[in-house]
C-alpha cells in the first residue's frame, strides 16, 4: 500500500491531485515530463505570485463564510498554497479557518458542502469499520482528529456537521506544528443526531437517525479504536468536541493504551495554564497563592482544574491544601460535598457544605456569592452563559486584588461571560485578561492592547509535532504540563505587563517549536520515547517538519 509519487503521476492525475499539484507554477520542463503541456495557459507563476493572487481574491469577500467557503475550496485545488496564504496571514485567517467561523460552518456543513474530505464513519456500516479506515485517501498518518458532533464549540449537536472541526483543527497542525498535511485524516463518527432541524432538514448529509443508546455507543468506539490501533498502531489520535459524558470516560479508557488525548479537556487545561502562569507572574503572586473561581463544570472546565490543582501541588502545596482553593459553581450552584448530581470529575472540586454554612444563604451558593465571600484571584469561565461576569461580580472582584485575573473562556463569542472592554472598563485597566474566542484590541490611554485568546492552537501543534519528532507512544500529564510551562514563558506580558498574556498569532509557529522541545523533551524523560538527547530531538523536530514550498 505504498504511496504514489509525482514521479508515478502525470496529466490530469498530478495536476488535480491537492498534495502535489502546482497549478500554474509547473515549469515548461516539468509540463512536457509530466504530461501537463496544452494543459496549463502559457504563463508560469511562482509560488509567492500565485499567493498574492489568491489573497486578493479572499479579501474581495466579506462575509466570513465566504471567506471560509473559498479557502476550503483552495485547499481542495492545491495545498501547498493554502497553507502559503494561511502561513503568511495568520492573524487574518485564523479565525475564519477555525474559531469563530468554523462554528457557522459546522452548522451550515450540508449546505456548503462540496466535495469529500476525511472519513464519515456511520454507524448503519459499523461492521465495515476496517475497510472503511482501509480507504482513507492516504496510507501513511501521523494524526487523527475525531469527533461525533455532539457537542460542537458551544452551538451543541451538529450530527456530521461537526466534520468541520477535524477538518479546522490538522489544518493548524500543519499550518502552526507542521505536521504533513498528507499525514492527517479528519474523521466523523455519525452515530445520528438529536438536533430536530437537522433531521427535518431535506439538506442534511448526515445519517437521519437520533444518536444510539449508550451501550451501543460504547461499543462502536471500542470498535473504531481497536480498529485504528490496528491499522495505524503509532498514530496521533485527538478526540475533539465530545459531549461532557462521554469525553472523560472515553479518554480514561484509551488513555493508557495508545497515543491520545482529548483536546477540549487537555488541550484547554495546558493552553489556559500556559496563559495564567504568565498572569500569575505579572500579578506578582503565583497560582499556589490565589483562589480560584470556576463558572462551569463540564469536561473542558475541570480538565483546566485538575491541571490547575498539578500546579499549585509542584509550587508546594499539598493536594488538600490546593483542592481548598478552587471553588466551581455550575448552574446549579456551588459544587459542594452534599450534592448528589455530580459526576466523578466534579467531585475531585467540592468545597464541604459545612465551609459554607456560615454565608447564611437560602439556597446553593451562586457564583456572585462565592465571589462576595472569597478573595478570588482567579474567574474563568466555561459555562457557555453569555454575561455572568456582570459588572457587580466583576467590580467586587476588583475592590479585593490588585490585578484581577479574569479568563471569559467560552466559545464562540456570542456565549462568552464577559467582553474585554467591560472587564477592563469596570476594573480600571486592572485586569489581566484572556478570552476563548478572538476580540477586536482594546483602546486604552491612546493604545491599542490587543486581547489574548486562548487558542488551543497554541498548544494542540505543537503536541503532534512533538509526538511525532519523538516518536512517543503516549501522552502524559507532565508532557501537557511541560507544554503550559513552555507556553507561559512565551508570554509578551513578562517583558511589558500592558502587552498581551499570549504570544502574537505571526509568532505561533516560532513558539510551537519551543513547545515541542519541551514536549519531546518531558517524553523522554516519562519514558514513553526513545531515549535521546535535547539536540537530538532539537534536529528531529526540524527533520519532520513540513513547510508549504513546493516539492522540485
Amino acid at each position: 500500500m505504498a504511496e504514489q509519487s509525482a514521479e508515478q503521476k502525470t496529466g490530469h492525475d498530478l495536476l488535480y491531485d491537492s498534495l502535489w499539484t502546482k497549478g500554474t507554477a509547473f515549469t515548461h520542463s516539468e509540463r512536457r515530463r509530466f504530461g501537463l503541456l496544452g494543459l496549463l495557459p502559457a504563463a508560469e507563476k511562482s509560488l509567492e505570485q500565485q499567493t498574492e493572487h489568491s489573497w486578493r481574491e479572499f479579501s474581495r469577500r466579506r462575509e466570513p463564510l465566504d471567506r471560509h467557503i473559498y479557502l476550503r475550496n483552495l485547499q481542495d485545488r492545491n495545498e501547498t498554497l493554502f497553507y502559503r496564504v494561511l502561513r503568511d496571514h495568520i492573524a487574518e485567517t485564523m479565525p475564519i479557518v477555525y474559531t469563530p467561523t468554523v462554528g457557522e460552518a459546522c452548522q451550515r456543513f450540508s449546505e456548503i458542502y462540496r466535495r469529500p474530505r476525511g472519513l464519515f464513519v456511520s454507524y448503519p456500516d459499523r461492521d465495515f469499520l476496517r475497510e472503511m479506515l482501509r480507504n482513507r485517501p492516504r496510507r501513511e498518518v501521523d494524526v487523527i482528529v475525531v469527533t461525533d458532533g455532539q457537542r460542537i464549540l458551544g452551538l451543541g449537536d451538529q450530527g456530521i456537521g461537526g466534520m468541520g472541526i477535524p477538518i479546522g483543527k490538522l489544518s493548524l497542525y500543519t499550518l502552526i506544528g507542521g505536521i504533513d498535511p498528507a499525514r492527517t485524516l479528519p474523521v466523523v463518527l455519525d452515530v445520528g443526531t438529536d438536533n430536530v432541524e437537522l433531521l427535518e432538514d431535506p439538506q442534511y448529509l448526515g445519517w437521519r437517525h437520533r444518536r444510539i443508546g449508550e451501550d451501543e455507543y460504547y461499543s462502536f468506539i471500542d470498535d473504531f479504536v481497536t480498529t485504528v490501533h490496528d491499522e495505524l498502531p503509532d498514530v496521533l489520535l485527538q478526540w475533539e468536541d465530545f459531549a461532557t459524558a462521554h469525553a472523560l470516560p472515553i479518554l480514561q479508557r484509551y488513555r493508557d493504551k495508545l497515543l491520545t488525548f482529548n483536546d477540549d479537556i487537555q488541550g484547554t487545561a495546558a493552553v489556559t495554564l500556559g496563559a495564567l502562569l504568565g498572569a500569575a507572574k505579572v500579578a506578582g503572586r503565583p497560582l499556589s497563592e490565589q483562589q480560584v473561581v470556576m463558572l462551569g463544570a463540564g469536561s473542558a472546565g475541570i480538565g483546566v482544574l485538575e491541571m490547575v490543582h498539578r500546579q499549585m501541588v509542584s509550587e508546594g502545596l499539598s493536594a488538600q491544601q490546593a483542592s481548598a482553593q478552587i471553588w466551581v459553581v455550575d448552574v446549579n450552584g456551588l459544587l459542594t460535598d452534599d450534592r448528589t448530581d455530580l459526576s466523578p470529575g466534579q467531585r475531585a472540586f467540592v468545597q464541604p457544605a459545612e465551609r459554607v454554612a456560615s454565608w447564611g444563604l437560602s439556597g446553593p451558593a451562586q457564583l456572585a456569592d462565592v465571589i462576595h465571600h472569597i478573595d478570588a484571584g482567579v474567574l474563568l469561565g466555561l459555562s457557555t452563559a453569555t454575561g455572568a461576569f456582570t459588572e457587580d461580580i466583576v467590580r467586587e472582584m476588583a475592590t479585593k486584588v490588585d490585578r484581577p485575573i479574569i479568563f471569559p473562556l467560552s466559545n464562540p463569542t456570542s456565549r462568552a461571560e464577559a467582553h474585554p472592554a467591560e472587564l477592563d472598563a469596570w476594573t480600571g485597566g486592572r485586569a489581566l485578561v484572556a478570552t476563548g474566542s478572538p476580540f477586536a484590541p482594546l483602546q486604552r490611554d491612546g493604545v491599542e492592547r490587543p486581547i489574548a485568546q486562548c487558542n488551543n492552537a497554541y498548544i494542540f501543534p505543537a503536541m503532534g509535532l512533538a509526538v511525532t519528532a519523538a516518536q512517543a507512544t503516549r501522552v502524559t500529564d507532565e508532557m501537557m504540563r511541560a507544554a503550559a510551562a513552555a507556553l507561559g514563558d512565551a508570554s509578551p506580558a513578562l517583558a511589558d505587563p500592558g502587552a498581551p498574556l499570549l504570544p502574537a498569532w505571526s509568532d505561533i509557529p516560532d513558539v510551537a517549536g519551543h513547545i515541542a522541545q519541551a514536549v519531546a523533551t518531558q517524553a523522554v524523560a516519562d519514558g514513553v520515547a526513545p531515549t535521546r538527547t535535547p539536540d537530538e530531538l532539537a534536529q528531529r523536530i526540524v527533520d519532520v517538519r513540513w513547510t508549504p514550498q513546493y516539492r522540485d
